[in-house]
């Protein structure tokens, strides 16, 4: 298959993921989503040629190698990684169980370490770009409620990305961050909020937003796009915020 990039997006079927996947496949790029949700996958890879779809729990010891031999296998190269799966649970320190923590630092934290690793020899050899999703939540000093382990888990990310960047540009290799604001992807709901409770979570946000309006995933997915550019060469170890200036508010 020949391609203009070769792309790895991981958590590519809702949201964020989903439209990154179809952004870069709508440039020529190919796109390998990975995901636990084969049905989510295949929503995300419907009408689009250049998407394949690998179903695997990015937490699992061997799935690393297996995704970026997949990735090879497809594409035979690695341009592009995309860590974006996230999980989250609202839960009060008080509140906290092991199960979530653990599924939390795993996905958030652990995941993106080791699937970069893996990845490195490709991305050298293509003089590639990692891309960490993190969140604005966790710029700045910013606190984050009810949810402090994801905002830790993101926030390590970030710290993560400007080391990074620093250790792997002799290998060619660029490391950028970037951090949604308040988005609706729906991560509400499938982190245990009900709908009617999220849906006025983001009127509520909307209103406070200097922007005046929540983010799309596509808003998200242009600048991930972007900055994985050549023009944009000289960008490395940033994490940019894109939240309609809510965390400078």
């Amino acid at each position: 298959m020949t391609t203009s990039k070769a792309v790895i997006v991981t958590g590519g079927g809702t949201g964020i993921g989903r439209a990154t996947a179809r952004k870069f496949a709508a440039s020529g790029a190919g796109v390998l989503i990975v995901g636990r949700s084969e049905d989510t996958l295949s929503e995300t890879a419907n009408g689009h040629q250049n998407i394949r779809t690998l179903t695997a729990d990015v937490t699992s010891p061997d799935a690393p190698k297996i995704i970026v031999d997949r990735a090879l296998l497809e594409f035979g190269a690695v341009d592009v990684l995309v860590n974006n799966a996230a999980v989250g649970a609202f839960a009060a320190l008080a509140d906290l169980d092991a199960d979530s923590v653990t599924a939390q630092l795993e996905t958030n934290l652990l995941a993106p370490i080791f699937l970069t690793q893996c990845a490195l020899q490709a991305l050298g050899e293509s003089g590639g770009t990692v891309v960490n999703v993190g969140t604005a939540a966790a710029l700045g000093l910013r606190s984050f409620p009810q949810n402090a382990v994801y905002g830790a888990t993101k926030a390590a990310l970030d710290f993560l990305t400007r080391s990074w960047a620093v250790e792997l540009a002799p290998w060619g290799i660029r490391v950028v961050g970037v951090a949604p604001g308040v988005t609706a992807t729906g991560v509400g709901v499938r982190a245990g909020m009900p709908q009617e409770a999220y849906d006025g979570f983001l009127e509520h946000m909307s209103t406070r937003i200097p922007a005046g309006r929540v983010g799309t995933p596509d808003d998200i997915a242009w600048w991930i796009y972007r900055l994985t550019r050549p023009e944009a060469a000289y960008v490395n170890g940033t994490v940019l915020a894109v939240d309609g200036a809510l965390s400078i508010t």
